[in-house]
Formats: structure tokens, sequence, C-alpha cells
């Protein structure tokens, strides 16, 4: 049983979605994602639909709406993403405006070591996975109608400015690293030079692959995307390089002939090859920016947890890592020349 109304969806989508039949079946994926997400399964078919949260938000926050505009943008450009077939922004059909899209089926990686795979296949993997992200960088957002979709002027010093104000908003201690950073990355902001689509969370789970090869079958989770520096998403991807292999993303100490999975300079001139790019500036400072973003997000969660609003055993050993963070984030910004 799920919390939406299936009759009136049924009703909505027969209208809307060209060959859709009813009755259907809703059944909400786990996760925490902001948008929460369903599998809809019907008489023609399996289809996944993502809501904005019932109730009140903030206006900006979980803009379902810009997500369907990107994805109905990029997929008849031939960038792998789900196939988008209608967007609903009445909220008398399901209490919510939400997008209907098409189910991809395939394979999801949650560890980045790729524990059961040999070596040529993870250098196969991690090879789709820079190629891809290299593809959504060449494309010209006024070509495919973006070209108002985020703000012009330097990202990394909007970005800088934006987490500052969210750690300052939930902030419940005093942390010297982040004090020290708060003073260093606004004046340190490196010039940007391209201006690309980002997708602002590029990692290995948020990718569906081919069942039976390499290949992106379709890039997810597009809520924090926008127009941006490239380097922003490129510099998050290789902080996997830089992160302990916890189970998730990171593959520090993990790369090399011997296990398949490229190094941070293979990774590197692939993604300059692919871009046209003559390399990319030191990364010290990207890696700072990124460490300091995740320890606002995580002190976002310290603060709900103490308010009471945060589930709390994963929020506890979440924030268990705001000091670490903030520490490894200031010995980037060290290494980057303060």
């Amino acid at each position: 049983m799920s919390d939406l109304d299936e009759t009136r969806l049924a009703a909505w989508a027969s209208a809307q979605v060209p060959g859709f039949t009813g009755p259907v079946t809703v059944t909400k994926f786990p996760g925490g994602q902001s948008n929460p997400t369903y599998r809809v399964e019907s008489t023609s078919g399996a289809y996944v639909l993502r809501r904005k949260p019932f109730g009140t938000i903030l206006p900006s926050a979980h803009a379902v709406e810009r997500e369907y505009r990107l994805i109905a943008a990029l997929h008849p450009a031939g960038f792998p993403v789900a196939r988008p077939y209608a967007l609903c922004e009445d909220r008398q059909v399901i209490g919510a405006p939400f997008y209907l899209m098409e189910m991809v089926e395939g394979r999801t990686f949650w560890d980045g070591s790729l524990p059961e795979m040999a070596p040529a296949a993870r250098t196969a993997i991690y090879e789709a996975i820079v190629d891809t992200l290299a593809a959504l960088h060449r494309i010209d957002p006024e070509t495919v109608g973006l070209g108002d979709y985020g703000r012009p002027g330097n990202y990394f010093a909007r970005q800088v400015e934006r987490w500052t104000r969210q750690y300052r908003a939930s902030q419940t201690d005093d942390l010297p690293e982040v004090e020290s950073l708060i003073d260093f990355l606004p004046r340190t902001v490196p010039p940007q030079t391209q201006t690309s689509i980002v997708h602002g969370d590029y990692r290995i789970d948020n990718m569906i692959f081919a069942a039976d090869r390499p290949q992106v079958l379709a890039v997810l989770d597009w809520e924090l995307s926008t127009l941006g520096d490239p380097l922003a998403d490129f510099s998050y991807f290789l902080m996997n390089w830089v992160t302990e292999p916890e189970g998730r993303s990171g593959v520090k100490g993990l790369a090399g002939p011997e296990t398949g999975i490229p190094t941070i300079e293979a990774m590197v001139a692939r993604y300059c090859a692919a871009t046209g790019r003559d390399g990319v500036p030191d990364l010290d400072w990207y890696f700072a920016y990124n460490l300091f973003r995740l320890t606002g997000i995580v002190q976002g969660i310290k603060k709900r947890m103490l308010d009471g609003n945060a589930s709390s055993t994963q929020a506890a050993n979440t924030v268990e890592r705001l000091p670490g963070l903030a520490s490894a984030a200031w010995h980037f910004a060290q290494r980057a020349g303060e």
C-alpha cells in the first residue's frame, strides 16, 4: 500500500502518457531521497514517479519541475537519463507536484571498490563513469534549451557563500578549522573558465549500468543540478581517490593495475582528452571546497539531531565525522597555499 491515490494517478497518467493503461500498483523505493520516489506498475509496463514532499516546503526546494525540465532536455540530446513522460503541477492529483519517467532496469553499484569484479571489468566501469561525465560537460546548455538553467557568475564563489550561510544557520560548536576555511575559501576562489551543466552529486551509486556491459544507461538524482563550473562535478568525483574505502564510493589506496581501479592521473587524462582540456588546475583547493560543503551538510544533520528532527542512530554516526571532515578540508586548504 502506498501513500498515493492510485486511482487518481492512473486516470491522470492514462490521459497524459501515450500508451499508458491502468490500473496501477505503487511501491515506494527505500532510501533517503529528498524527493520521494516510487515504482509504478501498470498494465502497460513499469514507470518511476518522483514527487515533492507533501506539506509546506521552501519555494526553491525539492524542485521536481527543474529535474523534469533537465531530463526532458538531455534525453533527446542522447545523454543517458530516464525517458521523461509527463509532469504534473496540479497538487489535486496526488497531493504534490510530480513527474513520471521510464523505469530503467540495470545494475547499481553501491561500493566503489567493486568487490565482486575482475580488474578489467573495474577499469571499464570507471572509464564509463568518466566518459559519461565528459559527455555531460560537452553539451552546450544553449543548444538544448537550458541557457537560463543557472545563475551567471562564478559558480564556486556562489557555492562557498551558500554553504557558509548553511553552516552558520545550523552551527552548534566552534570548530577552528571551519572558521579558517570560511576566511580562506572566498579569498582564493579559482577563476571559472567554462560553464556547463553540472549534476551536483555525481557518484557511482547515482547511476544505472547495463546488466551485461560497462555502459551507463541512466544518471539519476538531478536535484542539485545547475549551470556551473564543470570542475565542480569532476573534482567531486575525484574525491573518491582521497576518501577511505568504507563500502561507499571511496577508493583511497585501491587504485592500480592489480585492482583495475584507474589512478586519479588516468582519470584526469581521460577526462581532459574527452573534453578538450589541456589539464586541470591543482585539485587541493577543489578538495578543500568539497569537504567544506560536506561539513556544512553534516552540520545541518547535527543541528536537526540536537533539535530532535533526525533519526538518531544513522544521524549520530554521520555527525561523528564532523571534526574529521573539517580537519581534512583544512588540510587540503593548507596544501592549496594558505
